[in-house]
């Protein structure tokens, strides 16, 4: 067994405030949607993923894969959201398992709305904070941490 490559102070120090940054800045950024929109951040993800379909729908697994969630975590959101009209699901003829999920029009114009204010909290508490050359810094690092992961660590 090889020996345990401990981090040094300075890669323990990152690491544990990138750690501290993620989980604060999601916590914000969720409350801040959360008290703009009324949404979740799975409701966002799901319109928002949603809206990036020409035709405003996925095939249900296609969606779960696209959001890295499992397909039964998928169902329950998408039923939750259902009841409130934000999307609809409809069957597959040829699949009858598969099911097709897709934007209405209330779940359309709720994303439109809230997409603004989101966006606004992104900037006020991550973007605007950086400098154009730290952004282009974390875009290369979050692009070779989502590489590797991507191709099977």
């Amino acid at each position: 067994m090889a020996p345990t490559r401990w981090l040094d102070p300075e890669q323990e120090r990152a690491w544990r405030r990138y750690r501290r940054m993620r989980t604060l800045l999601d916590l914000q950024i969720a409350r801040d949607l959360k008290a703009d929109s009324g949404l979740s951040e799975a409701d966002y993800d799901i319109l928002s993923t949603l809206s990036e379909s020409p035709d405003g729908s996925w095939r249900a697994r296609d969606l779960a894969a696209r959001l890295l969630w499992s397909t039964s975590r998928l169902a329950h959101q998408v039923g939750r959201m259902e009841q409130r009209g934000l999307v609809a699901r409809t069957g597959v003829d040829d699949d009858a398992r598969g099911a097709v999920v897709a934007l209405t029009r209330t779940g359309r114009a709720t994303l439109q709305a809230a997409a603004p204010p989101h966006v606004e909290s992104v900037r006020r508490h991550l973007v605007d904070l950086l400098s154009p050359a730290e952004i282009k810094a974390l875009d290369r690092i979050a692009g070779k941490v989502i590489d590797h992961l991507a191709a099977g660590a």
